[in-house]
């Protein structure tokens, strides 16, 4: 555990790549067998379920301390981050600290899933005297989840690629897949003869750089394909042995969340991989990603869902074929036997995401407008000569998206943030005019420069009307671009829209809070992106 936090620290503190780099390997090199496959969990997405709630902890905290509630929440609001609240407030236990490594506290939490409510407790007060500061922090981490301390799935690839002298791409296939860290060893994981162990196995996904200034550059259009970029969840389908697996993008096998996809464990041939997007789809046409959000983080889904919300999943690539790894043939080729498969499956369930047809950049650009009456975000421009990477290349796969909506609101509450800007206001709520009221309709907190945002900070600890906790009520008197893109109808929110992600356009300086954008601007908004 002492190992495992001093690494936390250093990837915490540091703004630096290589001495994060350095830092992974070292610890893939030196440290203890079984705990190598929990951090490579813990930094890939395979966290383990949450066994004790932050109120549990939060209690347990206060009556450890003998504090009152309202001390801890100014400490919290104060701090930004729950587990170091509590590592910093609880106090030394006198007692002899503990020398268990990592993979026996992530086991002991994981047993006590389905455990009584004393027992889970008994465990985390006896952790938290057998811990130092440091170690509690991240043991308290451990539970709520969250890392924030900068390292990507690539990081840890490219770590793990210099620890044991592998490629990056051939070390990414190793060790995606269905595996548990309490059940494997890391070097099990990076034996070559294992790599098709594991018949779910996915391929690491082939990422698009943004095209910021049009697609002239690239050379002559017939040396690309052009198709529309889908507004969904990434995903691979597998059909291997007579068995159907369902990838999202995040590595999350998320076959049984869409049953509409059973049908193509006989209907697909053996030995198939096929990239594409998960989307609703109704009388053939994609509906908006709200609807696909009615389907996310449900165990089970209803009658009522798979009738109103209709999933279908648009291939644009082949990765596996026969039982036959084909990234390396050429995307044209690809395309070409992935016509064949969906031709032969013959399902409603596995669609073929259309190729546009066009014979200049000009009328390209004139397609592209067309984008939102497809239910698209705008175009993917893909060589025909290349190969299926792994993750984000520049050259070869570009994502050229539409223009955002756009809306002028007024800033009427700010919140701290959370982490490295735990003392500064960062979070934002924005509200347009409805007559003589103002309606908030969204929040956002991206966007800005560092410098705007101590510029917004002490604007709104000089401004602030009221406090709500670690909410401030402002002065309506800041105003902002606020981009987005999609709108939908919600019956959960006071303004009757929600937005697909929000974010700051730009801090408009030069306009003030009577010019700013109407309720029914967005209403006429959301019937035009219905249209």
């Amino acid at each position: 555990m002492q190992r495992f936090t001093q690494l936390v620290k250093i990837l915490s503190n540091s703004t630096k790549t290589n001495e994060k780099l350095e830092a992974l390997r070292h610890y893939f090199t030196t440290a203890d067998t079984l705990d190598k496959p929990w951090v490579l969990a813990l930094f890939s997405g395979r966290r383990p379920k949450r066994t004790v709630n932050s109120s549990q902890l939060k209690q347990w905290c206060i009556k450890t301390a003998n504090l009152p509630e309202w001390l801890f929440e100014e400490c919290y609001h104060t701090v930004g981050d729950l587990g170091e609240t509590i590592a910093l407030l609880l106090p030394d236990s006198g007692q002899q600290l503990s020398t268990h490594p990592l993979h026996y506290w992530l086991e002991q939490l994981m047993r006590l899933e389905k455990a009584p409510e004393a027992d889970k407790q008994q465990f985390i007060l006896q952790a938290w005297q057998e811990l130092d500061t440091g170690e509690r922090f991240v043991f308290n981490k451990l539970i709520t989840g969250g890392f924030r301390i900068g390292v990507s799935q690539q990081m840890m690839v490219n770590a793990l690629s210099l620890a044991y002298d592998i490629p990056p791409a051939t070390l990414s296939h190793m060790i995606s897949g269905n595996w548990d860290p309490r059940q494997t060893t890391l070097e099990t994981l990076l034996h070559a003869d294992n790599t098709n162990a594991d018949d779910s196995k996915p391929y690491p996904f082939y990422l698009a750089y943004a095209l910021e200034d049009g697609p002239t550059a690239l050379g002559q259009p017939e040396d690309w394909v052009a198709e529309w970029k889908w507004d969904g969840i990434r995903g691979q389908i597998i059909k291997r042995n007579g068995q159907l697996f369902v990838w999202s993008r995040g590595e999350e096998l998320i076959t049984e969340k869409f049953p509409e996809y059973a049908p193509l464990q006989d209907a697909l041939p053996e030995g198939t991989v096929i990239d594409g997007e998960i989307l609703t789809y109704a009388n053939d046409f994609p509906l908006p990603f709200q609807s696909l959000q009615t389907r996310i983080g449900r165990k089970n889904v209803t009658r009522k869902q798979l009738q109103e919300a209709p999933v279908a999943f648009l291939s644009y690539d082949l990765l596996e074929w026969q039982g036959q790894d084909i990234r390396d043939k050429p995307l044209q080729e690809r395309r070409q036997l992935l016509e064949q498969v969906v031709e032969f499956t013959n399902h409603p369930a596995l669609r073929l995401s259309p190729v546009i047809t066009f014979d200049s950049w000009e009328r390209l650009t004139e397609l592209r407008q067309q984008s939102r009456d497809q239910g698209s975000e705008g175009l993917m421009l893909k060589r025909r000569s290349a190969p299926y990477q792994v993750g984000r290349k520049r050259g070869d796969w570009w994502k050229w998206k539409i223009d955002p909506f756009t809306i002028d609101a007024v800033m009427i509450y700010a919140q701290k943030g959370h982490g490295r800007r735990a003392d500064l206001y960062t979070d934002y709520t924005f509200a347009v005019k409805d007559g003589d009221k103002l309606v908030p309709f969204t929040k956002a907190y991206s966007g800005l420069t560092d410098k705007e945002i101590n510029e917004v900070d002490n604007w709104v600890k000089r401004h602030s009307l009221e406090k709500f906790g670690p909410v401030r009520t402002v002065q309506p008197e800041l105003v902002f671009e606020i981009a987005f893109e999609g709108i939908a109808a919600s019956n959960r929110h006071k303004s009757g829209v929600a937005l697909r992600f929000p974010r700051i356009h730009r801090w408009r300086k030069d306009k003030t809070p009577e010019e700013i954008n109407t309720l029914l601007d967005l209403q006429q908004l959301l019937q035009q992106y219905k249209g």
